[in-house]
């Protein structure tokens, strides 16, 4: 379904949008928006699904053993600790 609207756009977005249109990569205004939409819809689809696993990598490490998930955090900081002693 298309869904007639009218929009405001800045000179820069009109031009550039008039821009794409008239060298073929979009076959009119509407569809440079609708492209620009689509992209913001994935780009939100994508940073949902990394903060739901961010999520759940933060809950199966606060319900894991301490000796789980701990294990080499001492080497990660040991350049730093040698580097700190030699100053």
């Amino acid at each position: 379904m298309t869904v007639k609207t009218t929009i405001s756009l800045t000179d820069r977005h009109h031009a550039y949008a008039r821009r794409l249109a008239e060298e073929g990569r979009h076959g009119s205004l509407s569809s440079v928006v609708a492209a620009g939409l689509e992209q913001m819809i994935q780009d939100e689809a994508e940073r949902d699904a990394a903060l739901s696993a961010m999520e759940q990598a933060i809950r199966d490490r606060m319900t894991a053993p301490d000796e789980e998930w701990r294990e080499g955090v001492d080497d990660l900081f040991e350049g730093a600790r040698t580097k700190l002693a030699g100053r």
